[in-house]
């Protein structure tokens, strides 16, 4: 199996179908605006861009998927490519003897699980060590096969918050390393919030990602509670603006996420205790909702394993996970706009796409699922006329499937082709 694999992974890397222009016979392709297939479609991409899509030509050396169901490559607004989740035990034993030169090699296989998977553009919502930063260089370059990332480099939490590295260590530990620090994406002021944003933007990031409240997976007692006062959080989305980013907010707890909307974050993650009020803000404010049912429904079905997590965090994962499903179709039925995002990582890379049968369940029609994993995502990430379609001018990002994903959206969760800037790395 170990060769199956890496003969994939270098076929995908360097042995992919890519030619300066080529055509692609669909025997439907999706129009993601209108949720209607076109029939019979062929797609002429040149140099990684789609030059045209019109009637089928079948010309010889075209790429034949007119058995195939054509869409544009998936976009997944919260994934963390650099880890995965493992029972407490690999955890602990990682955070004591893995170097960051062990994560970003197993961070390669991850980066592959989710390209084949249909996912050509990720956000990645924050990883220590500058990794996910070195991740998106290393995939951009070519240099080994992964999605599109657009990163946020490390979280930015307060002393003992989510996302603070140095929660529950021993004191021993804890006085050798030191307080983190705004350059480690630890801050308690708002000159500080400012100072961490200006960190992330020396070091590469593409948004800034904020822990607006407690966390389930982090070692703290806590899982809702607003961790930021009003001054910390318009620093940092004010300084943030300045330099061009967009703000994501994790955020559980109704407290953090009202703080952090009137602040003016772009986006808010995972919104598991959204109240009327919450709600009300997302319909003034305009912002972005991004559900993660995946990572709630994992976490839920792990926190009855008793080896699973840590004491600190079993009680979070059963009070919060089970929720995220409820809260996501009250959002969707007042109109809350929304854009796809699983957290992967939280639970296996490669699996993004249960979160399509997840939202149709909660309220969702396939099509709209699939608008939030494509248009959606991309306005939300700034790139409305380059991802999100199959359409002349746009990346040349397209999977295929067998079956007709807006009756059965779970035929999402076995995809068959893959093309990613005009490369193929996946193929019937």
């Amino acid at each position: 199996m170990k060769q199956l694999y890496m003969a994939g992974l270098l076929l995908g890397a360097f042995g992919g179908a890519h030619a300066a222009t080529q055509t692609i016979d669909c025997g439907r392709l999706l129009d993601v605006k209108n949720g209607t297939w076109r029939e019979g479609v062929s797609i002429v991409v040149e140099n990684g861009v789609v030059k045209s899509v019109g009637p089928m030509t079948r010309a010889a050396g075209n790429i034949d998927l007119s058995r195939h169901a054509c869409l544009p490559g998936l976009i997944d607004m919260h994934v963390h490519l650099t880890s995965e989740t493992a029972p407490v035990v690999e955890a602990y034993r990682d955070r004591l003897t893995a170097d960051p030169q062990d994560m970003a090699f197993r961070s390669v296989k991850y980066a592959h699980r989710t390209l084949m998977a249909g996912f050509t553009t990720v956000r990645d919502l924050g990883a220590a060590d500058g990794l996910n930063v070195s991740l998106k260089r290393a995939i951009a370059a070519g240099e080994i096969p992964g999605p599109r990332m657009f990163t946020a480099g490390k979280s930015i939490a307060t002393t003992g918050g989510h996302a603070d590295p140095t929660n529950n260590l021993s004191h021993f530990l804890s006085e050798k390393l030191g307080a983190p620090g705004p350059e480690k994406g630890v801050i308690d002021s708002p000159e500080e919030g400012r100072q961490a944003v200006r960190q992330r933007y020396k070091e590469g990031a593409d948004l800034i990602k904020i822990t607006a409240t407690g966390g389930v997976l982090s070692q703290a007692a806590n899982g809702q509670n607003s961790q930021y006062t009003e001054d910390e959080l318009k620093a940092i989305v004010s300084t943030a603006k300045d330099y061009g980013f967009r703000v994501a907010a994790h955020a559980h707890g109704a407290e953090g996420m009202k703080r952090a909307l009137r602040a003016g974050v772009d986006s808010i993650e995972h919104g598991t205790l959204m109240d009327d009020e919450t709600v009300a803000l997302f319909k003034k404010t305009g912002h972005w909702y991004v559900p993660t049912i995946s990572a709630g429904r994992y976490v839920a079905d792990k926190a009855k394993d008793p080896n699973y997590y840590s004491a600190l965090v079993r009680p979070k994962a059963a009070a919060i996970g089970p929720q995220l499903q409820a809260t996501f179709a009250r959002a969707h039925k007042a109109g809350v706009k929304i854009a796809f995002g699983t957290d992967a990582g939280v639970f296996p890379h490669g699996e993004n796409a249960k979160e399509f049968g997840y939202m149709v369940e909660a309220g969702m029609t396939p099509a709209e699922a699939i608008r939030s994993a494509t248009l959606h995502a991309a306005a939300l990430l700034d790139q409305p006329g380059r991802l999100g379609s199959v359409e002349p001018g746009f990346a040349a990002d397209i999977i295929a499937v067998e079956g007709d994903p807006l009756r059965d959206v779970k035929v999402l969760e076995q995809v068959k082709f893959v093309m990613k800037d005009g490369v193929v790395y996946k193929k019937p």
